[in-house]
């Protein structure tokens, strides 16, 4: 996004650039779900994210007409990965609103005061919950025994981690007493303290394995392994803290339901505290804040939540969180040092990243050596340059970032901060394309670091997830000349000799390699297209290309074509819902890359790629349709629709051309139902709509 459009103070945004920027939110937020619900791997602070949905739900609130089925302000978290069976949680498990200082905390009460109606003299008594920083997640017990253990994932379905989940020592697996409900859902937050943290890197690193970057990733990437016994052996701990689905009532506020949990065996934390007055309730935030660097766990804020059980039902819910709660966060940990050296990393989208060498100095308990400095325009706004006194951030789970210059404590005047033109890695031309903020590497598989980059990206977990072949693998391969592009690794069976030779391995472990190889020779196509590393392609966007071409073949021949903006197959591209024109371009300069078609015919060669199946939806009526949505439709609303659609088989597309095949029309349809009618599209009407999708 533009970073003009952004700086736009929101009452003064004309209506047009609101749309453009709620659109590139979206996005943008989507980005940072995925990155940090489904890959562990968060790339900007919590501060940072939530000025991003605070901006939205801004623009929105000024501009309601504009909010978009796709809003970041009715999603939580992100979708399931695959390698896990999904669950549907019988009740959502929501995310929460956040206040971020005590003027936010005063009118979270007054809201709740306001909306009960409630006199002077009728008490809100609240409880104080620390925010633990680590997983949330769902254990189901019938009849006092546990049967299911979900994970979050979008606040709907989430991922089916019951082997898992037995693992943590704090989680009961049956409960006795005459009053258990013969169903109940208990939700908590499963984490990793600091010292086990620090231990498990430890023997990470001794086994050259991936070091984790705070305790938050470790939870999590332990927690969703496919080896149960990998799991039990990385000492997660969990405490509960809310209710799912409860068959019977027993107990008339939170407090009560905590008590009960602590007596049928779960672990509560034990800073939680009942509050009478906002006064307890801040000076218990207070009391948390100034000690939590000496707490085995992370905690990033306070949560509040409506004790009495019955308000909470009345408070209810608004979009996609409680009214009854809220999340007092805490600002991010910080201490003054100096820039030592600016240098530049090339990650494997060529992308330059700019980071600061510091003096090493302690950041909430960790010493920080390293801060990123983001972009250009980060520098150039923050005037950060050599030898300056700086003010660092931690925010837990990202790496530290520079937040200001104190320009009181700079010697002389050193020289402004030159971001360079090319690549340092490879010497090509670095451009920075307009509206971008980032600037890129031209060089794409000539480039030594992305090349690296990329083939790390390739075998990963959510890509091939090549077993026995990570990051310190591929480097060593790649350095050794071993492997240079994605289609050297399928090849590996050639280098036999050499691979046995090499420190640490052996017959038994090139053989297990070149076996676990041989078993990712068939792949699904939104896993290859994923694996691809072109950018603002991540999981969701590949399945989204593996839907609308099929298959390999066909979205190869199809993205060739498309090379040609004024061809039928570039408008197919950029109408599909959730590409667009940005993303467009990015999959279209892959292809125009004569290395990367060579690699990929290459690959083709190596590979059996499984051709996207809809054989499940083959016989609804819309199977294999281009369906356009426009106006307001009342009884399912668009997002459902479209959701509902492409369950069927449909592809949703975002404008219509001659090769949409119906047009669902609401109330208040415009230029789209237009068009429609001028190029003899189907127009069907929200009850036949209906009528067509009960109907498979």
């Amino acid at each position: 996004m533009s970073g003009e459009l952004r700086k736009t103070p929101v009452e003064e945004l004309l209506k047009p650039n609101a749309a453009v920027e709620l659109e590139a939110l979206a996005a943008e937020i989507a980005r940072h779900d995925e990155a940090y619900h489904r890959n562990d791997a968060p790339l900007i602070s919590d501060a940072d994210y939530d000025r991003l949905r605070g901006r939205n739900d801004a623009i929105e609130a000024r501009f309601p007409d504009l909010v978009r089925d796709d809003s970041p302000s009715k999603r939580v978290g992100a979708s399931v990965a695959s390698g896990f069976t999904k669950v549907t949680h019988s009740k959502p498990m929501l995310s929460l609103g956040n206040a971020f200082n005590e003027d936010d905390i005063h009118e979270f009460h007054g809201r709740i005061r306001r909306f009960l109606n409630l006199g002077d003299d009728e008490t809100v008594e609240i409880v104080g919950e620390p925010k633990i920083d680590g997983v949330s997640v769902s254990a189901r017990f019938e009849r006092g025994r546990f049967v299911l253990g979900a994970t979050r994932g979008d606040g709907t379905t989430g991922e089916n981690i019951t082997a898992n989940l037995k693992t943590v020592a704090d989680l009961p697996l049956e409960i006795t007493g005459d009053d258990v409900p013969e169903v109940l859902e208990v939700r908590g937050e499963v984490y990793m303290g600091k010292a086990d943290f620090t231990a498990l890197n430890a023997r990470q690193e001794e086994a050259a394995d991936k070091i984790f970057a705070n305790p938050r990733n470790a939870a999590a990437g332990s927690l969703r392994q496919l080896d149960v016994a990998i799991t039990g052996a990385r000492s997660l701990s969990m405490f509960a803290y809310a209710a799912g689905e409860i068959s019977a009532p027993f107990a008339d506020s939170h407090w009560a339901f905590l008590d009960k949990l602590r007596a049928w065996g779960f672990a509560v934390n034990p800073l939680i505290r009942l509050c009478t007055t906002i006064e307890e309730l801040l000076a218990l935030y207070a009391e948390v804040e100034e000690n939590r660097a000496g707490f085995d766990y992370d905690i990033d804020g306070m949560v509040c939540k409506v004790n009495r059980l019955d308000w909470q039902q009345r408070l209810g819910f608004v979009s996609r969180a409680p009214r009854w709660a809220v999340a007092h966060k805490f600002p991010a940990e910080k201490a003054e040092t100096v820039v030592n050296d600016i240098d530049i990393q090339v990650g494997r989208t060529g992308t330059l990243t700019p980071v600061a060498r510091l003096q090493p100095v302690t950041v909430g308990g960790v010493v920080v050596s390293n801060a990123t400095l983001h972009n250009e325009d980060y520098i150039l706004d923050r005037d950060i340059r050599v030898g300056d006194t700086v003010v660092v951030q931690r925010a837990g789970d990202v790496i530290p970032q520079v937040v200001a210059v104190v320009t009181g404590k700079r010697e002389g005047n050193p020289p402004a901060y030159a971001f360079p033109d090319t690549c340092p890695e490879c010497g090509s031309s670095a451009v920075r394309e307009v509206g971008e903020a980032a600037r890129r590497c031209t060089g794409s598989l000539v480039c030594s670091a992305q090349a690296v980059e990329r083939l790390k990206h390739f075998v990963s977990r959510n890509a091939f997830d090549i077993e026995g072949l990570g990051s310190k693998q591929i480097e060593a391969f790649w350095q050794d000349g071993l492997i240079a592009t994605p289609v050297d690794i399928f090849r590996l069976a050639n280098k036999w000799d050499e691979i046995v030779a090499r420190d640490g391995w052996q017959e038994k472990s090139a053989d297990t390699l070149l076996q676990a190889l041989d078993e990712r020779r068939s792949i699904e196509l939104p896993r290859l297209i994923y694996a691809l590393s072109i950018p603002q392609v991540g999981q969701a966007t590949a399945r989204l290309l593996a839907k609308q071409y099929s298959s390999l073949d066909g979205w190869m021949a199809a993205m060739i074509a498309a090379l040609d903006e004024g061809s039928e197959a570039y408008q197919e591209l950029v109408n599909i819902d959730g590409i667009g024109p940005s993303v467009a371009r990015d999959i279209l300069e892959f292809f125009a890359n004569a290395n990367n078609r060579e690699v990929l015919e290459h690959l083709e060669g190596e590979l059996t790629v499984a051709a996207f199946d809809l054989t499940e939806t083959s016989s609804s009526p819309v199977a294999g349709k281009t369906i356009v949505f426009t106006g307001s439709l009342e009884t399912m609303g668009r997002s459902e629709s479209k959701t509902k659609a492409e369950s069927l088989g449909a592809k949703v597309a975002g404008s219509v051309s001659k090769n949409t095949d119906f047009v669902v029309a609401g109330s208040g349809a415009g230029s789209k139902r237009k068009k429609a009618e001028e190029l003899g599209v189907t127009i069907l009407s929200e009850d036949e709509w209906l009528a067509m999708v009960r109907s498979a």
